[in-house]
C-alpha cells in the first residue's frame, strides 16, 4: 500500500503488460544459458543505479548520523530475523540501514508483502519466483540455490511459483540495494505473503521451517551467520486523503489524532515485537491488524498484516526445530513520513510515490531479533 490504491489500480494494467513483455520475463535461453533477471519495478522511490545509492547512503549518514549511532548494535550482533520498512528512500531513509546493518548473512530469506494479490486471486499460499537473479545497483543479486531445495520439500498446495506477482511487487526490491552495498555476495529468497488466515499461517510456518532447517543443515549453514530471515512491512497507512477513496484516519487528522495513532503504533511494537518472542506475539499482531470476522480486511492498516506474522511464526518454528536460544526482539526505531526530515532525492532522478501530509502518512518500524 505504498502508493495509493487509486494510483496503483491505474498503473496496474500498464505495469503488467510492460513487465511481462520485458526481458526479465523471458525464459532462460536453453542454448545460451542466459540468466533470467528480475528488473527493478520502482525506480522513483528506490535507488536502482550505483551512483544513486552512493548518494543516498552519503545523505543518510550525513543527516541521520546521530540517530544511527543511537541505535547502533555491538559488532557481534547478527539478527536471525528482522523487520524493515519498504517505503520511498526519501521518507524511510535511515531506518533501512538502522536494521539492515546487522543482517550479516550471505543468504537472506525475505518475506514480502503481496500488495496486488487480489488481481491474481492469490491467497492462503506463499509465492515464490523462478528468477536466477534480481537487478541491484551494483549488478545482479543472485537468488540462493536453497530456494529450489526448499520448494521441493513443501507440499504443493502450500505455495505457488508466480513470476507475474513477483515482478510487480516493490517491497522485496527495496531491501536489495542496502544489502548489496554492505555485502556484494548477498543471495536472496523472495517469499511473498498474500491474504492468509491464521490457521493457514500455522500450517505453512511449520512446513516451511522444517524445509529451511533441512536444507540449511545439509549445507551446515548457521542461522544468523550464514542465513537469516528478513520481513518487510510499512506500518500504519493513515489519513483521509489519496487512499483510493478510503478513510484510514481512525483518530482524525489533527495533532491529537496523530499522537493517538502513533501511540497505538508503539503499543503494537511493544506488545508484539519486544523481548522474548513467543507464540502469542504473532497472533496478537494479527489481532491488532486483521478483522476478526474476515482475515482479508484491515483492522489497522499495516500492509504487512500477513508477512509479519508468518515470518515470525516461521522464525519461532525454526527456533524450536534447532533447539536454539529464544529469539529476542529489539525495537530500534519508529518514525513516520511526516515525523522527520526527508532526504533530498530529486537531483538523483528519484522522487516520491505518494504524498506525506497530516492527511496521508505512513509509519515505519525497524526491529531486530537476536
Amino acid at each position: 500500500m505504498k502508493n495509493t490504491k487509486m494510483n496503483l489500480n491505474a498503473l496496474f494494467s500498464f505495469l503488467v503488460i510492460s513487465i511481462l513483455f520485458s526481458s526479465c520475463s523471458s525464459p532462460k535461453n536453453s542454448e545460451t544459458g542466459e540468466a533470467r533477471v528480475r528488473q527493478v519495478v520502482d525506480t522513483v522511490g528506490f535507488a536502482h543505479l550505483s551512483w544513486q545509492m552512493d548518494s543516498v547512503l552519503y545523505r543518510i549518514n550525513k543527516d541521520f548520523g546521530s540517530e544511527l549511532d543511537a541505535v547502533s548494535q555491538s559488532p557481534e550482533t547478527a539478527w536471525r530475523a528482522a523487520i524493515c520498512p519498504h517505503d520511498d528512500y526519501t521518507y524511510a531513509s535511515w531506518l533501512y540501514p538502522a536494521v539492515l546493518k546487522n543482517v550479516r548473512s550471505k543468504t537472506v530469506i525475505i518475506f514480502g508483502v503481496a500488495h496486488r494479490a487480489l488481481n491474481f486471486e492469490l491467497e492462503d499460499r506463499i509465492v515464490f519466483d523462478s528468477f536466477d537473479a534480481w537487478q541491484g545497483p551494483k549488478g545482479e543479486v543472485q537468488v540462493s540455490p536453497l530456494r529450489d531445495k526448499i520448494i521441493q520439500q513443501l507440499p504443493k498446495e502450500l505455495y505457488v511459483v508466480h513470476d507475474s506477482m513477483q515482478m510487480i511487487e516493490h517491497s522485496v526490491e527495496s531491501m536489495l540495494p542496502f544489502l548489496q552495498m554492505q555485502n556484494p555476495e548477498t543471495e536472496i529468497i523472495s517469499i511473498l505473503v498474500p491474504y492468509m488466515s491464521s490457521a493457514k499461517m500455522d500450517t505453512i510456518a511449520g512446513q516451511l521451517a522444517t524445509a529451511i532447517k533441512s536444507v540449511t543443515s545439509a549445507d551446515q549453514l548457521v542461522w544468523g551467520k550464514d542465513f537469516s530471515i528478513l520481513i518487510t512491512t510499512d506500518a500504519v497507512h493513515y489519513g483521509d486523503e489519496e487512499w483510493g477513496g478510503s478513510n484510514y484516519a481512525r483518530f482524525g487528522c489533527d495533532s491529537t489524532g496523530y499522537r493517538q495513532a502513533v501511540a497505538l503504533e508503539h503499543e503494537i511494537i511493544q506488545n508484539c515485537f519486544t523481548g522474548e518472542l513467543t507464540d502469542e506475539q504473532p497472533n496478537r499482531f494479527i489481532g491488532y491488524t486483521v478483522k476478526d470476522d474476515d482475515f482479508r480486511q484491515y483492522k489497522w492498516t499495516w500492509c504487512g498484516r500477513y508477512s509479519v506474522p508468518l515470518g515470525l511464526k516461521v522464525a519461532l518454528k525454526l527456533q524450536q526445530e534447532e533447539n536454539a536460544t529464544p529469539l529476542a526482539g529489539v525495537p530500534l526505531a519508529y518514525e513516520t513520513s511526516i515525523s522527520q526530515k526527508h532526504i533530498p532525492v530529486d537531483d538523483l532522478d528519484m522522487g516520491r510515490t505518494a504524498i506525506a501530509t497530516p492527511h496521508h502518512w505512513v509509519g515505519y518500524a525497524a526491529v531486530g531479533f537476536k
